[in-house]
């Protein structure tokens, strides 16, 4: 049953590595031009900051119910000392958020006027870490790993530079030596160093720049030939690909399967990705059933979808759509 699956997640210890951000948001009111040029003026009522990037992943998983620890490199910054106090607030784990002199904290910027966003103002650097920061990044991990000995640990890639090559094989390698279940959310950089992954989970855009096929049309037919050629460089045990309005993909050792998207009233897709990573690698960890994982994380992708900005699932929520939408399918 779900809600006894859902109990089980507070038994979990999950560790999720990548690029960290801040999500600002800026809630104004328009009511002139300005006199400066031809653009509005933009009076903020409300501010809010969020956390983005893999630190939303981290937040998915802890209102979720499980433990979580955050470990990424961020810069030595306002900004960056403002993300550790959110995460600390959430009750995330900060041992892993090291910072450097070298690193600019991601910082992403809406400014929004009646639930429209009009601009978006972006910090960042995507150079990768330096070779310093880089070992000493890749040493604490591993340490960590080796005496906490998560149950689960996500690469949310951002190609923001934490995730280079090295870094990502050395922390796969110890957890198969561990036997922690190992889900990646990838991007184009670093597309096939994730090699002998559980749960490799690309988007559709993200397949057809990794692949370099058009993929105009998504049939299971063709997501199986993609599974294969990903299965090829990578692997891995199951492909679990996002495909927007229609649904998801999964395919595990034996088949796969194209599962539709429930019918939604979307307000803001910003976040979805880390909403249905999170719900996929906890479900996936508790059940080892992909069929299971993809249907849950499914509908938890489409619940956020309905609110405005980045915000994490809501558990009951969720648990309750679980409930009502799959009461006949799934126990």
């Amino acid at each position: 049953m779900p809600e006894e699956l859902f109990e089980k997640i507070a038994d979990l210890h999950v560790v999720v590595v990548g690029d960290v951000m801040i999500d600002n948001y800026r809630w104004g009111d328009v009511e002139r031009i300005s006199p400066e040029a031809p653009v509005p003026v933009v009076s903020i009522r409300r501010s809010e900051n969020r956390l983005g990037g893999a630190a939303n992943v981290a937040l998915n998983c802890k209102a979720l119910g499980a433990q979580v620890s955050m470990a990424s490199v961020i810069g030595n910054d306002e900004e960056g000392r403002s993300l550790v106090a959110l995460l600390e607030e959430q009750g995330i784990d900060t041992t892993l958020v090291q910072s450097s002199d070298a690193r600019m904290t991601t910082a992403k910027t809406r400014i929004l006027s009646r639930n429209q966003q009009m601009i978006r103002l972006d910090s960042e650097m995507q150079e990768e870490l330096n070779t310093r920061d880089e070992h000493a990044f890749i040493d604490a991990t591993l340490r960590f790993l080796q005496i906490r000995k998560p149950q689960i640990l996500i690469f949310e890639d951002y190609n923001k530079g934490v995730l280079k090559e090295n870094v990502i094989q050395k922390i796969i390698a110890h957890c198969q030596a561990l036997g922690i279940v190992v889900a990646v959310d990838p991007k184009l950089r670093n597309f096939f160093a994730y090699k002998g992954v559980d749960i490799f989970k690309p988007n559709l855009k993200e397949v057809r720049e990794g692949l370099h096929i058009p993929l105009e049309q998504v049939t299971e037919a063709g997501m199986e030939a993609v599974h294969r050629q990903l299965q090829e460089q990578l692997g891995h045990r199951i492909s679990f690909i996002t495909l927007s309005e229609k649904g998801v993909y999964y395919h595990d050792e034996t088949s796969g399967k194209v599962l539709p998207s429930h019918i939604r009233n979307i307000a803001d897709v910003s976040g979805a990705g880390d909403t249905v990573i999170a719900v996929a690698a906890v479900v996936y960890a508790l059940s080892r059933d992909a069929g299971l994982m993809a249907a849950y994380s499914n509908i938890a992708g489409g619940l956020v979808c309905e609110e405005v900005g980045v915000v994490p699932v809501n558990r009951d929520k969720l648990l309750a759509e679980i409930q009502r939408l799959l009461r006949d399918t799934v126990s």
